[in-house]
């Protein structure tokens, strides 16, 4: 059986503890299914999703132009 490995959005750790993984934000994608942002539980509170969502489209942007 394979185990999905989180990345914490906030402290970008693993979290290794599955009851400890919180789902903070969804991504759609342009083209196929989105992903799920992640966060330990005691940081769930400190991401913010909408600040992550234009951040995330400032990073793309940047890769793309690269």
């Amino acid at each position: 059986m394979t185990v999905a490995l989180h990345v914490c959005r906030h402290c970008d750790g693993l979290i290794l503890d599955p009851d400890d993984a919180v789902e903070v934000a969804y991504e759609h994608g342009n083209s196929g299914p989105g992903r799920s942002i992640w966060a330990h539980r005691e940081h769930a509170d400190l991401v913010d999703p909408d600040a992550l969502r234009i951040m995330t489209r400032i990073w793309a942007h940047r890769l793309r132009d690269a």
